[in-house]
């Protein structure tokens, strides 16, 4: 880390939650334009307005850093820290009215999530994660839940379509050990899976700014989340994500999800 000490970096995580927050609540559940960027996904004036917002207090506080948002993209990549953010992930749960989604922040160093935050703005919900630290939900620590064996877990992902052609094979296959497969969440799931309520998390076609947030959260509570080949998750990573509460699930699950 640079100059800045852990416990301040925290705390800036969560000013740029509340930053980022505040203009997302503006737009909850009001009339919006819904445009869709290049890749068909939707985004509106809250997307851009909360990402505007981190940025700039980012620039403003610690301009040394690099940032890497999925609105407005790259700001010095190659910075030894980098903030990755999300300012809606779940932007058609926001667009419905539905409060699944959430804005991710994480503090990546050498291309590795040190610090994540999920906050849901408008429930007033806030897990943070942070290396060496457990995991709090509104500043209270927390754990996964113990399920070890595939038939008594719940699995959660976002959308079967981010599932295609092999990937959808192996998640069919998994899904098919389980008892619930559920859908829909976005990050909420994960906070979830943090807090003991899901068991597994399974999905693909991810983006850096969808799961380096995530990755602190889960493992300071306790959890496991790699790639599908139970390898680190970097900010290079495919895409492809497994997380579970139990580490003797996740290894279970990364099995399950091998191709045949």
């Amino acid at each position: 880390m640079d100059a800045a000490s852990p416990l301040a970096l925290i705390d800036f995580a969560g000013r740029l939650a509340d930053t980022g927050g505040a203009a997302v609540r503006r737009h909850f559940r009001t009339p919006m334009e819904v445009d869709s960027k290049a890749d068909e996904t939707p985004v509106t004036i809250a997307d851009r307005e909360a990402e505007a917002a981190m940025r700039a207090l980012i620039e403003e506080t610690y301009p040394e850093h690099g940032i890497i948002g999925e609105e407005y993209g790259c700001d010095h990549a190659d910075a030894d820290l980098v903030w990755v953010l999300d300012p809606i992930d779940g932007t058609k749960a926001f667009i419905s009215g539905k409060p699944m989604f959430g804005t991710l922040i994480a503090l990546v160093e050498g291309g590795r999530p040190i610090l994540g935050l999920i906050d849901q703005p408008v429930l007033g919900e806030r897990w943070l994660g942070s290396v060496g630290q457990a995991t709090t939900f509104n500043g209270r620590a927390i754990t996964t839940r113990s399920c070890g064996a595939l038939a008594d877990a719940r699995l959660n992902a976002t959308a079967p379509d981010m599932f295609q052609g092999e990937d959808a094979a192996c998640f069919a296959k998994l899904s098919g050990t389980v008892r619930h497969t559920m859908f829909g969440g976005d990050c909420y799931a994960y906070g979830l899976l943090a807090s003991g309520f899901i068991d597994l998390v399974v999905e693909a076609m991810l983006k850096p700014y969808d799961f380096c947030a995530l990755v602190p959260v889960v493992e300071g509570a306790g959890g496991t989340m790699t790639d599908w080949r139970g390898r680190a998750l970097t900010i290079e990573s495919d895409g492809r994500v497994v997380a579970a509460g139990d580490p003797a699930l996740h290894l279970r699950a990364v099995e399950a999800l091998a191709p045949d």
